[in-house]
């Protein structure tokens, strides 16, 4: 079936059916998201259109059973296929041999996907959750050092996590403390992914701490594998231990975050968050985060080709040490909301600007605009030649 057709009849189906299915104890609902982004690269304005449509299920099958589950479908365009070598700095891209440069490519395909399904049995004190689901550990805004499962896009870190196959157990222990066990199967005990959570109070905090066991995979973007046609991947065992808090002091919102990391082939490293917010009188809302990531480099003249791809794939999170995120936003009336964030390297003095509408056209119809500014001199971390340009979604809930 054509993607168009299936999002045309599936952009339907949910009007036509979604009385049937509560009335028979099935809610289903979902969003449609239309969205444009461009950006300005070596004198042209070049674009990328996108549609999604989201469609949610969710049953209460009993007193103690629930099942839930969402479908993505996504089609592309406009430029689906940007060359990356067009976004790194002069030095970095005039090093790569011209027979691999075709090969540094990111290309947007249509796809539709199940992004979570699963069932969550509730036994008494144990919450048991199998299937496709969201794992989202920590208390960072744009960054959360203790989660090994996901990586935010710092131009819109709020947007929707991906879900990840796993058994999950949810156990109260008394005394205010809880205990989450997670299990993500690979071919074997070895290659999957394990995490352990405890979570408790300390007055007006809550303290977790974290372990995770996980493979990391890594690729070397200086040698392409001809067989598998990709660069070649190393992966390798990544251990994690750390832990986040959360609360209040002083009339300010403070979190923190840690995890380090010991990894069976590259260099240990750590990373730390912290961060605070304040709403004013007047509505003005104020967050600060500073994190630092020694596995980044102390400075922008380090910074080497692999470094830019594993960071442009998100596969590590920052390229340079220590980074910054400031937010303010404000409310224009009751339904628009005008605010700039400031992210910032540190290391380099490179910064960007990100100015943000929101606005809610009506109860279900959003739409969301932001403008990226990079404004770093050549080599940095958030250069000019990264493309500067914008976004606009639109997104009506049913």
């Amino acid at each position: 079936m054509k993607p168009f057709r299936l999002l045309v009849i599936l952009g339907v189906l949910p009007v036509v059916i979604c009385p049937a299915y509560s009335q028979e104890g099935v809610e289903l609902f979902g969003y449609f998201e239309s969205q444009i982004m461009g950006a300005s690269i070596g004198g042209d304005f070049i674009q990328l259109f996108s549609n999604k449509l989201r469609v949610d299920l969710r049953s209460e099958l009993s007193e103690n059973i629930t099942f839930a589950a969402n479908f993505d479908y996504i089609n592309y365009q406009g430029k689906t296929g940007w060359d990356v070598l067009d976004y790194l700095p002069g030095s970095i891209s005039a090093d790569v041999p011209a027979p691999l440069r075709g090969a540094y490519r990111m290309v947007f395909e249509d796809r539709h996907f199940l992004d979570n399904a699963y069932l969550k049995l509730a036994l008494g004190a144990f919450d048991l959750t199998v299937g496709r689901q969201q794992i989202s550990p920590g208390t960072g805004y744009a960054w959360n050092p203790t989660d090994l499962f996901n990586t935010k896009d710092l131009l819109d870190p709020t947007y929707e996590q991906p879900g990840h196959n796993a058994l999950r157990l949810d156990a109260a222990l008394g005394w205010g403390l809880s205990l989450t066990t997670l299990y993500s199967p690979g071919e074997d005990w070895k290659d999957s992914d394990k995490m352990v959570a405890l979570k408790g109070g300390c007055g007006h905090f809550d303290i977790t701490l974290i372990a995770v066991e996980k493979t990391w995979r890594y690729h070397d973007y200086t040698r392409f594998d001809p067989s598998a046609m990709d660069f070649t991947e190393m992966p390798e065992r990544r251990r994690l231990l750390g832990g986040s808090t959360a609360g209040e002091l002083l009339g300010l919102g403070v979190w923190a975050e840690y995890g380090f990391n010991w990894m069976s082939r590259g260099r240990d490293f750590y990373e730390l968050l912290a961060g605070a917010d304040y709403t004013f009188d007047s509505q003005t809302y104020v967050m600060l985060e500073y994190y630092r990531n020694t596995q980044g480099r102390p400075d922008s003249v380090d910074i080497t080709l692999n470094d830019w791809m594993r960071y442009l794939a998100a596969e590590q999170r920052s390229l340079t040490r220590d980074q910054m995120f400031l937010v303010v936003r404000h409310p224009v009336t009751d339904l628009v909301q005008a605010g700039t964030s400031l992210i910032s390297s540190l290391s380099d003095g490179s910064f960007a600007l990100v100015p943000t509408l929101t606005a809610s056209v009506t109860d279900n119809v959003e739409i969301t605009a932001y403008l990226n500014l990079y404004l770093g001199g050549e080599g940095k971390v958030y250069a000019s030649n990264l493309g500067n340009g914008g976004m606009v979604r639109a997104r009506v809930y049913f």
